[in-house]
């Protein structure tokens, strides 16, 4: 991870996406890396795509990933990870909430959402890792705790000391809601 580690951050408005944008910076700095965070708002307040660059290492010029480049795609969606594997790299992997939200165009009758997007993304021969992220964070008793599930199965697969993830989520979840996000991030850890 030295030479650099490139996390793409996919879902739609309201999932939590931008903390845990935050929380990965955080875990940058505490590390001791460059860290560049870069946004990208969609109709986030109508549910429309969010996504986020998070690129750290010993030195991060930019903060755009470029298609290939991306070494773990955190996808809070089903149909977002679809829409943005091809910026995943050759050996790379995407964790994947098993949550299916409809985007407008399904609403209105004039689109309708793929079906058996894991088999889809299972037949293009990727590291795969599909999580009930909703249930496990409605069963943490917070159902916006979707992203501290992920971010738990990101830090298991991710090499980095756990204590740092730990104390990077409380830098930046205010107190009152730190206690079940921390149950969520040990429930994703644990899978």
């Amino acid at each position: 991870m030295s030479k650099g580690y490139n996390i793409l951050i996919v879902g739609v408005g309201g999932q939590g996406t931008l903390l845990t944008s935050r929380i990965l910076g955080t875990v940058a700095i505490n590390l001791k890396q460059d860290v560049k965070v870069s946004e990208v708002h969609g109709m986030s307040q109508r549910g429309g795509s969010v996504v986020t660059y998070v690129k750290f290492g010993e030195t991060v010029n930019s903060p755009l990933i470029e298609a290939g480049e991306t070494d773990v795609i955190l996808a809070f969606e089903l149909l977002e990870a679809y829409r943005w594997i091809k910026y995943l790299k050759k050996g790379g992997k995407i964790i994947v909430n098993c949550q299916r939200i409809d985007p407008m165009p399904v609403i209105m009758g004039k689109q309708k959402y793929p079906e058996d997007i894991i088999d889809r993304l299972n037949e293009l021969d990727l590291q795969i890792i599909p999580v009930d992220a909703l249930c496990i964070a409605k069963s943490c008793g917070n159902i916006k705790a979707v992203n501290t599930v992920l971010l738990g199965v990101l830090a298991k697969h991710s090499g980095i000391d756990k204590k740092i993830w730990i104390d990077s989520l409380k830098e930046n979840i205010k107190e009152k809601f730190i206690e079940t996000n921390l149950k969520a991030f040990e429930a994703g850890y644990d899978l």
